[in-house]
């Protein structure tokens, strides 16, 4: 990592200040320091007092490293659109996210709150709380229409983050045929083009746009025309190429040299070092340190570089300031305008916090926390560290043992910023409490494909960190998880559990590893082996909702009801509304229809946009062959589930096999289309789809609906529903292939597979 040296007092003499105790008064010289050499070198430039009238374009680059820019001194490609932003802006030297995370970095991106204080401390089981004052809807006071287009799944509506925004586009494509749990993403290319279309809807250029392009997220690879680097570099080629094409765009538009254009990044990338690969559990530079340019209409202060440590928090009030805008109260960042217009400036001193959460949420170890000030770095972990950037910026020395007074002055300075975030619920605690979300059955599978598999083990806040493992000691058992969730995302389901296996072999109180083990094992088809490992990662865990209700969905689906049940309801204290919407599904295949509208009925309560009474009153409807009456319930269903953020599970499909059973042939197709697309490793729709197929003699399509079939679920029981309908079409040796092909694959687990049946 090249060096980054920051303007400071020198590190004699900051330790001296320190083992004073005068922390506070230190940095305050160090703040001095900085804007007067600033103010020095900017005594020339252009100022302007005026608010502007003009668009503010947000552009974050997922996962963009800031030391792998040439701006920043990297030396191993060509950004040429970064540049000349940079060139025609100012450049941010030092720039801090406060997670290494993309939802939690862009909830403070956008509120100007840090992790604790928007409750948002993870991409999985977190959303953002719906009076959260987000940058959006803060903007509407000088008449700013908002847009968005996100291009992750991270970033989906339901986590709150579309909340004030006029137009909010974070509809991603479906994946391919052949590759059904592909990463719900969308290319660069698409999400600008889509901007585009929204810019130029527009009748005035009093705009707010945040761009989210995702083209760096691992596994990368680059166009063919970048191979030539590494697949991280050409990543960035690559965006540096989309976001010059975008800039051009508005050049054309006669916006840009009116545009407030921001780039920064949400985080960076471990790339291997301090044995990380990619991000999401440690806080040194390579992951937090971020990149950040601001170009100001007509080019205001160009060219010029700040030192200054700065961060996400910053953004918002920068915003707000450049459009004479008040900030909400509460707001701990601090407005960059001068530095940005090369006035004097005197910037309150704070240190920089960040967190990182999923080594707790996933694994069941310790979070990790730090601040930066004053040129050192202080990492609270189970075993704390402290690192001095300037002489030390790959930070490989840990100082802590050697500098016991600056390693206290640290410690206080950190404490008075946190202010135990854990006790957000005490009376007066200014720190709000989270707002934890237990993810879907089918957002698990979402989330999967992107190498996260969900919430992990709940551990209660009572447990201090100081008591959990240190992640540090738990590297390489954190990388052999990666390496089977990238396996289980190729469908190397097998490969992916032996790996689990082996970590737990090693770490068998890893209640989080349990849970993704089970995923694995479910996805693969071994429901039986998958509930024994859920339920394994609840008794490690009592009351953890994800490992409750997965052990409850596989038992249902295994003819168990009554031990189904007895599991889902362990799970109404952390997971209500999921808890009580299984419980109705559970008394459906009990059929208690009294059970059912009461499950239902609790689970509306818990969370009023599920509309389970609904689901349930059709359902019952169904069965009773009232296909006429249950029709139109059904549609009734669908329509308030719109204003869901996460689909019902069969809905479509029942009310496609109900319209199927009214001859409604093509509404049928589309709503089976739909439930597949939503649930793609579900067998019942792609059976139903292609009995359709046949009742329609499309002889054409029925082969390739079973090739679909055998693609989304490439199991034992996937294969042998293969088998099934080539028996019932009538073709012996497409049938006798698929068991021979399963008997390959799976051994005597395919032989030993009832046949299912199927609907004549």
């Amino acid at each position: 990592m090249p060096d980054n040296p920051q303007p400071q007092s020198s590190p004699r003499t900051y330790e001296r200040r320190l083992r004073l105790g005068r922390f506070a008064l230190i940095l305050a010289v160090l703040a001095a320091a900085v804007v007067a050499a600033a103010a020095g070198g900017w005594r020339f430039a252009r100022t302007s007092s005026a608010p502007s009238a003009g668009p503010i374009i947000l552009i974050s680059i997922d996962t963009l490293r800031a030391d792998h820019l040439p701006l920043y001194g990297y030396r191993s490609m060509r950004t040429p659109a970064f540049d000349a932003l940079a060139a025609e802006g100012v450049v941010f030297d030092h720039a801090y996210a406060h997670s290494p995370q993309t939802l939690p970095s862009h909830a403070s991106i956008l509120s100007g709150q840090l992790p604790f204080e928007t409750g948002v401390r993870d991409n999985v089981g977190f959303a953002i709380r719906p009076d959260t004052k987000l940058l959006p809807r803060l903007l509407k006071a000088r008449g700013y229409k908002s847009g968005a287009v996100v291009s992750t799944y991270l970033l989906r509506k339901e986590t709150g983050l579309a909340q004030g925004f006029d137009f909010y586009d974070g509809e991603l494509p479906a994946p391919p045929a052949d590759h059904p749990f592909a990463p719900p993403a969308r290319t660069g290319e698409d999400s600008v083009a889509a901007a585009q279309k929204w810019i130029a809807s527009l009748s005035s250029p009093r705009f707010f746009l945040f761009l989210n392009i995702d083209d760096l997220h691992a596994p990368c690879e680059p166009p063919d025309r970048f191979k030539q680097m590494s697949p991280y570099d050409g990543e960035i080629a690559h965006a540096d190429e989309i976001v010059g094409r975008f800039l051009k765009w508005l050049r054309g538009r006669g916006l840009y040299d009116r545009a407030t254009i921001v780039l920064l990044s949400d985080h960076g990338e471990g790339l291997g070092d301090h044995g990380e690969q990619e991000h999401g559990l440690f806080l040194y530079d390579e992951t937090i340190r971020v990149p950040l340019v601001v170009k100001l209409p007509r080019d205001v202060n160009h060219g010029h570089r700040v030192a200054l440590p700065v961060q996400h928090i910053d953004v918002v009030p920068t915003i707000l300031d450049l459009l004479d805008l008040s900030r909400p109260a509460g707001l701990r960042g601090r407005s960059l305008r001068a530095l940005l217009e090369g006035r004097p400036a005197k910037l309150a001193d704070q240190p920089i916090y960040a967190e990182s959460f999923s080594a707790r949420d996933r694994f069941g170890w310790s979070e990790i926390r730090a601040i930066t000030a004053g040129g050192y770095r202080y990492i609270r972990a189970p075993r704390e560290e402290l690192y001095d950037l300037t002489q030390d910026p790959a930070e490989r020395t840990n100082l802590l043992p050697d500098r016991a007074d600056s390693g206290q002055a640290m410690r206080a300075a950190f404490d008075g910023l946190v202010a135990n975030p854990f006790a957000a619920t005490a009376p007066g605690d200014p720190m709000p409490a989270p707002v934890p979300v237990v993810p879907t059955v089918e957002e698990r599978e979402r989330l999967a494909s992107l190498g996260y598999v969900g919430t992990g083990p709940a551990i209660p806040v009572a447990v201090p960190g100081q008591q959990l493992p240190d992640p540090k000691d738990e590297i390489a058992a954190y990388e052999r998880c990666r390496q089977a969730m990238a396996l289980a995302g190729q469908q190397r389901y097998a490969d992916a559990a032996a790996i689990y296996r082996e970590v737990l072999a090693q770490g068998p109180a890893l209640a989080g590893v349990w849970i993704q083990l089970a995923q694995v094992l479910d996805r693969a088809g071994r429901a039986a082996d998958a509930v024994d490992a859920f339920e394994h990662a609840a008794q490690l865990v009592p009351g953890e909702p994800v490992a409750l209700l997965g052990a409850a969905d596989g038992l249902l689906r295994l003819g168990k009801p009554a031990d189904a049940k007895t599991q889902a309801a362990l799970a109404i204290a952390q997971a209500p509304a999921a808890a009580h919407e299984l419980l109705a599904r559970i008394a459906l295949a009990r059929d208690d229809a009294a059970d059912a509208r009461r499950q239902a009925d609790l689970a509306q309560q818990a969370d009023p946009a599920l509309p389970m009474p609904l689901f349930v009153q059709a359902m019952l409807l169904y069965r009773a062959g009232k296909y006429e009456e249950a029709a139109p319930v059904f549609e009734q269903a669908l329509q308030t589930a719109q204003n869901r953020p996460t689909p019902i599970r069969d809905l479509h499909y029942y009310y496609a096999d109900t319209l199927g059973r009214l001859e409604r042939f093509s509404d049928a197709e589309a709503q089976f289309k739909e439930e597949i697309h939503l649930f793609p490793r579900g067998i019942p729709a792609r059976v139903s789809l292609a009995m359709l197929y046949r009742a329609e003699r499309r002889t054409d399509d029925l082969p390739l609906a079973i090739e679909d079939l055998l693609r989304a679920a490439p199991t034992p029981e996937g294969y042998a529903t293969a088998a099934r309908l080539w028996t019932i079409f009538g073709d012996k040796d497409r049938a006798s292939a698929a068991r021979a092909d399963a008997k390959q694959r799976f051994g005597r687990d395919a032989l030993a597979t009832r046949e299912p049946a199927v609907k004549h």
